[in-house]
């Protein structure tokens, strides 16, 4: 066989998450790097702006805003796609937010990568993420393409435990394929320099360190809190969050504990700037109460930090006896734990244990993973 053709199906660049960007231009990189034998290119169309040109007026942005995401993934995209079904041998939807465009495509050709099952919640678990009729039935819809795609790649057991317990997928076309990290994630080198962004936001300060949207399961409010309690000790103590905005309700949380002065939030970093940040902190917290993967986590670890996260299944499956573990939702253990580490570092994971877990995770495994999964589901055998 050679010189099969591939297409991934990319996120629309302008409203994809930082994370689902880097997992598609790696898994991009990888493939034409390393697999000659197949002809890898990139379906991405641009993102149509039509609703959202009207003035912004803040609640009619958003409303306008909701139908650009409808127009652009439920008809132009799907659209734009059809012209290519016979184009390439087998499709890769990089993120399964999109696997509605599984309906546009020749199923028995497509794969989806499912990072996790949060976006479907509201169908699958109505009573505890309610959410409204038209967002459900964009859901019902994806979830349907999801069901009809001949590959379901998924990154940890702890969402192929949840595939398989909602129905969503049958368990012989699920693939695990775990997320990379690039080599400039590294720890720091002696003598080695801060960046002027980090030396700009936090000086010379001690600082917890937080990646994260805003999103509920982010548990956002435990971080705020859990910073809180450990600033009565450590009044120096920052705390830098990468990521948009806080909600009505963190900002009253931020308000109501006066943690305005000690909370640097940045939109977005370069990868040479968060790099540096990940080194410099004092630990790294994920508050979730729930994740796919937790891509921060091979960060920390890759770039020699200390990664405090809370007790959930799939980061003992990601980081093992690498990280520290605290009870989901528990500030009051946040804080103890966080203490106890500021005081005496050594009571983390060791450095060499953190570095010799994430060795497992590169980009060129992803890649190679997901390579073989179409040679020998769906290439070889259109070729029979």
């Amino acid at each position: 066989m050679s010189h099969s053709r591939l297409a991934l199906v990319s996120n629309f660049r302008t409203e994809a998450s930082p994370s689902m960007l880097v997992c598609g231009d790696r898994l991009f990189d990888s493939l034409r790097l390393d697999h000659p034998e197949l002809t890898v290119d990139r379906i991405q169309p641009a993102y149509a702006r039509m609703a959202t040109r009207v003035p912004r007026l803040p609640l009619l942005h958003r409303l306008t805003g909701g139908a650009d995401k409808m127009l652009n993934r439920y008809w132009l995209y799907p659209r734009h796609l059809r012209q290519w079904r016979e184009a390439f041998d087998a499709f890769h939807i990089c993120d399964h937010s999109y696997a509605s465009l599984v309906h546009a495509l020749p199923a028995a050709r497509v794969g989806v990568f499912c990072h996790d099952v949060d976006v479907f919640r509201s169908v699958l678990q109505p009573a505890l993420y309610p959410r409204s009729p038209r967002y459900n039935a964009m859901q019902r819809y994806a979830l349907a393409g999801l069901a009809r795609a001949a590959i379901v790649f998924h990154t940890t057991e702890a969402v192929r435990a949840e595939l398989l317990g909602f129905s969503l997928v049958a368990p012989e076309r699920l693939v695990q394929v775990p997320l990379g990290v690039d080599p400039s994630f590294h720890p720091a080198e002696p003598g080695q320099s801060t960046t002027s962004r980090l030396a700009h936001q936090v000086g010379e300060r001690p600082y917890l360190f937080n990646v994260s949207v805003t999103l509920p399961r982010k548990r956002l409010d435990v971080l705020l809190r859990s910073f809180a309690l450990v600033r009565r000790q450590r009044p120096d103590l920052l705390l830098v969050r990468v990521g948009p905005d806080w909600t009505a309700d963190q900002q009253q949380l931020i308000k109501d504990y006066c943690l305005a002065d000690g909370i640097r939030r940045i939109p977005r970093l370069d990868q040479n700037d968060l790099v540096s940040f990940y080194q410099r902190a004092a630990a790294v917290l994920m508050t979730s109460e729930s994740e796919g993967f937790g891509m921060p986590l091979i960060e920390t670890l890759a770039c020699g930090a200390i990664p405090v996260v809370s007790d959930i299944p799939v980061f003992h499956e990601v980081a093992g006896e690498a990280a520290l573990y605290c009870p989901v939702g528990v500030p009051e253990a946040w804080a103890e734990r966080l203490t106890q580490l500021l005081n005496d570092p050594s009571t983390a994971p060791s450095a060499a244990l953190r570095a010799e877990r994430v060795r497992r995770f590169t980009w060129t495994a992803h890649a190679e993973a997901i390579a073989k999964a179409y040679r020998s589901r769906i290439l070889e055998r259109s070729e029979e």
